[in-house]
Formats: C-alpha cells, sequence, structure tokens
C-alpha cells in the first residue's frame, strides 16, 4: 500500500528555504511537494529585487559612460558610412535618459520573469501531464518559482563583477564566443553556468512533485526548455535588427 504523505502548511515568505533549494535541492523540493498551499512567493520576489539590483547598477555605470563620451559601438562600426555613425550616435545619446537607462530595463526585467515563470509552469505542467505526471499546475509554478533562484545568484554575481570592473556586462552568458552577433549569439547570451544549474532543479523538482522517472523529467525539461530558448533567440534577433536592442534577460 502507498503511504500518503499529509499536506504540510506553508508559509507565504521562507526566507530560510532559498538555501536549502540551492544546497539540498532533493530535499527541499519533497519539501515543496508535500506543502498544500503556493509556495513561489518567496523566490519571485527575490528574483525580482536581484533583477531590480542589476538594472540599477547597469543603469548607473551606462550613464556614467556615457557621460565620459563611452558610449559602445557596433562590431561593424568601421563599415558604416558617416551619416550611419551620426544617427547611431544621436540615437544612443538620446536614450540615456532615466526612462530609457532605468524604466524601461527594469519593466522589461519583471515582464521578462513573472510572465516567463507563467509560460514555463504551463508549458512544464502540460508536458509532465503528457508524460503521466500526477502534479498540478499550482505545484509547477512553485517548481519554476524555486528553480528560478539560480538566476538571483547570477543577478547578484553580475552585480558584484559590474562594481568592480567599472562597466556593464557586454556578452552576457556564452555570447562571447559567437563570431557574429545573430541567432546564435542570442541563443548562447542566454546559456551559461547558471541556466544549467536551473535545468538540473527543474529536472528534479519535476520528478519529485510529479512524481516522474528521471528519464522521463530529463526529456521533458529540456524539451520544453529548447523550444522556449529557440523562441526567446529568434524574437532577440528581430528586435536587435529592427531596432538594435537586443535583449539580455532570460524569460527562463
Amino acid at each position: 500500500m502507498t503511504e500518503i504523505t499529509p499536506n504540510i502548511p506553508v508559509r507565504r515568505l521562507n526566507l530560510a528555504r532559498i538555501f536549502l533549494v540551492l544546497l539540498q535541492p532533493r530535499r527541499a523540493f519533497a519539501e515543496i511537494a508535500a506543502e498544500a498551499n503556493a509556495s513561489w512567493l518567496t523566490p519571485m520576489l527575490s528574483l525580482s529585487l536581484s533583477g531590480l539590483l542589476s538594472v540599477m547598477v547597469r543603469g548607473y555605470l551606462t550613464s556614467r559612460a556615457a557621460l565620459m563620451g563611452e558610449i559602445p559601438l557596433p562590431p561593424d562600426w568601421q563599415y558604416w558610412t558617416p551619416d550611419m555613425q551620426n544617427n547611431y550616435m544621436q540615437a544612443q545619446q538620446s536614450m540615456q535618459g532615466p526612462v530609457f537607462v532605468y524604466i524601461i530595463p527594469l519593466v522589461s526585467v519583471l515582464v521578462g520573469l513573472w510572465l516567463g515563470w507563467l509560460i514555463l509552469s504551463g508549458m512544464l505542467h502540460l508536458g509532465s501531464t503528457l508524460l503521466g505526471g500526477r502534479g498540478s499546475m499550482q505545484g509547477a509554478l512553485n517548481v519554476v518559482g524555486w528553480a528560478y533562484l539560480p538566476f538571483a545568484v547570477r543577478d547578484i554575481l553580475r552585480v558584484v563583477f559590474m562594481l568592480i570592473a567599472g562597466h556593464a556586462i557586454v556578452s552576457p552568458g556564452l555570447s562571447g564566443f559567437a563570431s557574429n552577433p545573430g541567432f546564435v549569439a542570442e541563443i548562447l547570451s542566454h546559456v551559461d553556468l547558471f541556466f544549467l544549474w536551473s535545468t538540473v532543479l527543474l529536472i528534479i523538482g519535476f520528478g519529485i512533485s510529479d512524481g516522474l522517472s528521471k528519464g522521463k523529467s530529463i526529456a521533458g525539461v529540456i524539451l520544453i526548455l529548447l523550444i522556449l530558448l529557440l523562441i526567446q533567440a529568434g524574437l532577440g534577433t528581430l528586435i536587435s535588427n529592427i531596432g538594435g536592442l537586443a535583449s539580455q534577460n532570460p524569460i527562463f
């Protein structure tokens, strides 16, 4: 006879669990799966705050660099005509106000975070159900929220790096390995150690909460992440080609 684990009441804010998820994920997700209510508020608020901090520091360094005349140039700058170069410099200077430096990037980060969380949770829940998982949508929201935590660690490390280096990060993720900007560079910009760390947490979390086998959990998570990664890279490339402003904030 299968033993049924009773539902455990959940605290709305549980900061101590942040370290448990990062250091002992199997134990943490077992506790999360046994809880009766939603527990995603703690990680999502933590990610919102870390994203806010990263935007503020990046905006400050970008504004300071612009005041000193240190405007980043496109890779193919030397092939542009003088008129194109002048238009680019004027456009960059006109985008140094608080709206472009702080407000728009912050809105982009928060929308990407919360909307991406909902989309990824829904797709992973659907994929898990098709693979025979027994979880709920609430459980998927909890797992994805907590599995996002490596991105908060990344935000903090980026802030430390930017403060030490004195400039914003130019090539996020593995995009520095791409020879030219474009679709491949967009994909690589979203792939790093923290993305892989989050992927492992998703595999562990859905395996435990939805009762999936290790193979099914790995296959389902990787397939969904690959689909979303390709979609996001395609949108980023399109935005970059239209406006020259590729997003650097992953939705997952």
